[in-house]
């Protein structure tokens, strides 16, 4: 991702979230703390898609549509802030190789967590994820919806 694609991914965004609706800067935010976990997929010459993660205290993702500003020092896992794919490209393994590209900056952590809606659930349950929402406090995940989950998965110790 560049910051010449942040347009397009926020009117991305607006078009497959219309109930969660974060700020343009929050994406930049994003690409500014942590440009090695932003992603887009181009597509016939437009952004068809995109991927925004990045390291994260577990147990405690960031709120929704609110900056960073910079990682937390006590940083002990990594966050998948969001995954998007246009309907037009969804079927043909995009988002699965886009997760993988995302999964390999998230190895350098133990834990990957992340905020489930739209009742992706067994979608993240392919790459390992699994429902931890009983560990938040009630509440925290309102603003995401009645179906959102908080999902985590432990990341293979790399050898070396």
């Amino acid at each position: 991702m560049l910051a010449s694609d942040l347009d397009a991914v926020k009117a991305l965004s607006d078009r497959l979230h219309p109930g969660l609706v974060e700020r343009r800067e929050v994406f930049a935010d994003r690409l500014a703390v942590f440009p090695a976990g932003c992603l887009v997929l181009v597509a016939g010459g437009a952004i068809a898609g995109y991927g925004v993660s990045h390291p994260a205290k577990w147990g405690d993702p960031p709120h929704l549509d609110r900056l960073l500003g910079s990682l937390r020092p006590d940083v002990d896992s990594y966050y998948i802030h969001d995954v998007a794919l246009a309907p037009e490209q969804r079927g043909m393994g995009q988002a699965a190789v886009g997760v993988a590209r995302l999964l390999a900056v998230a190895a350098a952590y133990p834990a990957t967590a992340l905020i489930s809606v739209y009742g992706t659930t067994p979608f993240w349950a392919r790459f390992g994820f699994v429902d931890v929402t009983a560990s938040m406090p009630p509440g925290r995940l309102a603003p995401y919806g009645a179906d959102a989950r908080y999902m985590s998965r432990q990341n293979p110790v790399s050898a070396g």
